[in-house]
């Protein structure tokens, strides 16, 4: 806000605000407290007092009626609408039953609006207060009956109806509101005709809505509370659910890291001494035990990192890099050396692919051929991949085992192929795996990779 530079009277100078009813702005806690206060007034009881808001049905499976019988739950649903209309034809009654014209059309009228505003609770609650407030001072001043100021008797019970209905309906500060307003026209009307308490039926009236309105609210903190222990309830047994979960799959880590690392770690050491304990081995003999060393040293540190995650929330995992598809050839000698004949072929200009291609595209060639080792050993096996325009092919196929019996397979849990769609769904790729013709089998994927024009786009 600018400020504009003025004299005063004994010359000096100073600044006054640019807008000259800042003054008037309200600053104290009261009047801020006054003015959020009529905006709520206003938010309750004059924005959208017409809304058409229907009286839903009670629930066929709800608590009130789960216990009822079918034919009987269909038309119980109906209750709340039943017993308003009850209530209106209870001020209907009140209103005839003490008129002292019948006939007259005023007397029909007088008798009517209260009856009407207790049914146009059904479906607009805050238009039906209204109603029955504006058509208070009407039938007073008629005179339908010659007791009751500034309600009369038909009036009386509509308008205590109808605060009621409202206050179920909304929630606990419009229930104040009306409250205040009845309050506030019963004292009007009484200073207009100059009674007082023991000459009106004001304070029955404020005694009575008081009576409703606070058994209404007691209803509605008690509901809100319900459902906040409820929520609270769902939230703590999400919770205690998911740290059941969370001691299971440390449980479940520990015994696998336990049992897993104990025999690698038999295999390694094995491995490393087995050289020594054979006179003058063949070099051939030697390659192989450091082969299985080094793959079981390979695997124990796998194991470790990815049980670490599954183990601790906090678990840095180390900085080594994830093997990507210029590690391959380094896996393929790891599977020659396990006596496993395998080619690569690479069609395509060889470009670099995303971290999650190029590892997920690994893996996939890795769980490949070891299940070539499980399932087929002896067979030979090609690896083919093919840098495309969209994405990175590859295929691995196998041809069939040796005569059977030569060479006894070792069959795993069969999880293998299952990881691989995995990989390849969340990729957003496509995978085929069968049979081949000879006897063999074919694993082929398409992963698709976005191009530099696609990602710009």
């Amino acid at each position: 806000m600018t400020e504009t530079t003025h004299t005063s009277g004994d010359g000096t100078r100073g600044t006054a605000p640019e807008n000259p009813y800042e003054p008037y702005t309200p600053r104290s806690p009261e009047a801020r407290a006054a003015m959020d206060a009529l905006r709520g007034m206003r938010q309750d009881l004059l924005q959208d007092a017409f809304a058409y808001r229907p009286l839903p049905r009670l629930a066929e499976d709800g608590r009130q009626l789960r216990k009822l019988p079918p034919r009987v739950r269909r038309h119980a649903v109906w209750t709340p609408h039943a017993v308003v209309g009850v209530l209106a034809w209870i001020a209907l009654t009140a209103g005839v039953s003490t008129g002292r014209d019948l006939g007259s059309p005023f007397s029909v009228l007088g008798s009517l609006i209260p009856a009407v505003a207790v049914l146009l609770t059904l479906v607009r609650p805050v238009a039906a207060f209204w109603l029955s407030l504006a058509s208070t001072p009407f039938i007073a001043v008629i005179g339908l009956s010659g007791e009751g100021w500034p309600w009369q008797p038909g009036s009386f019970a509509a308008h205590l109806f109808v605060m009621t209905i409202v206050a179920i309906r909304t929630r606990p500060r419009t229930a104040t509101w009306m409250w205040l307003l009845t309050a506030a026209y019963g004292f009007s009307a009484e200073v207009a005709r100059q009674q007082y308490y023991y000459d009106s039926d004001t304070a029955a009236m404020l005694f009575l809505s008081a009576v409703a309105l606070l058994l209404v609210t007691v209803l509605h903190v008690r509901r809100e509370a319900a459902q906040e222990v409820t929520a609270q309830q769902t939230v703590t047994q999400q919770e205690r659910s998911r740290r059941t979960l969370l001691e299971e799959r440390t449980t479940i880590a520990r015994e696998l890291h336990d049992v897993v690392a104990h025999h690698m770690s038999v295999v390694a050491i094995q491995a490393e001494a087995a050289p020594y304990r054979v006179e003058n081995p063949p070099p051939e003999l030697e390659r192989a035990f450091a082969t299985i060393r080094e793959n079981a040293v390979a695997a124990l540190t796998e194991l470790r990192r990815v049980l670490g995650v599954v183990r601790a929330e906090d678990y840095e995992a180390p900085d080594a890099p994830q093997p990507t598809l210029a590690d391959l050839d380094a896996l393929l000698r790891n599977v020659r050396d396990a006596g496993l004949e395998v080619d690569k072929a690479v069609t395509g200009a060889i470009r670099e692919l995303p971290q999650g291609v190029e590892l997920s595209a690994y893996r996939m060639v890795q769980e490949a051929l070891s299940n070539v080792l499980r399932h087929a050993p002896g067979a030979a096996a090609r690896v083919e991949i093919g840098y495309v325009l969209g994405g990175l092919g590859l295929r691995i196929v196998n041809g069939p085992p040796p005569e059977p019996g030569s060479v006894k397979p070792s069959p795993g849990a069969g999880h293998g192929i299952t990881g691989m769609r995995e990989r390849v769904t969340m990729l957003g790729g496509e995978m085929t795996t069968g049979p081949t013709d000879d006897g063999g089998y074919e694993v082929a994927v398409f992963l698709p990779v976005a191009t530099a024009s696609e990602d710009q786009a």
